[in-house]
């Protein structure tokens, strides 16, 4: 279990932080396809974005280096939380081709935050 779970960690932070840092520096190439990046500020997005960052490093940095390895599902609990709230933006504007996207990452990190409680804590 301890070795899915670090792959699941692997492939969500590779996820949070691509896709955060693409909300910071390519946002107007999202904004042509996604209304609800039109219709939110660029300042929350550029948020939403530093966040997901953060937090994918948090998916691997402190149990890699057993450093505060109980933040590892406090950062999966958080992108859970974080994939929700935009796949509730995707809902209320109508934007259906990015919601699966949301959905598997915040299933994939509720595992992990669950995971790293419970099954296979560090």
């Amino acid at each position: 279990m301890n070795i899915v779970l670090w792959v699941l960690q692997v492939l969500l932070a590779m996820l949070c932080i691509s896709g955060g840092a693409f909300q910071i520096f390519k946002i107007e190439e999202l904004q042509k396809g996604v209304a609800a990046m039109r219709a939110l500020p660029r300042g929350l997005w550029a948020f939403l974005g530093a966040f997901g960052c953060v937090a994918g490093l948090g998916l691997i940095v402190p149990g890699a280096t057993n450093v505060l390895p109980v933040v590892t599902p406090i950062a999966a609990a958080a992108v859970a939380a974080q994939s929700v709230l935009i796949s509730a933006f995707y809902v209320r504007y109508g934007d259906r081709s990015p919601l699966p996207y949301g959905v598997v990452m915040a299933i994939m990190a509720a595992f992990i935050s669950y995971g790293r409680l419970a099954l296979a804590p560090f």
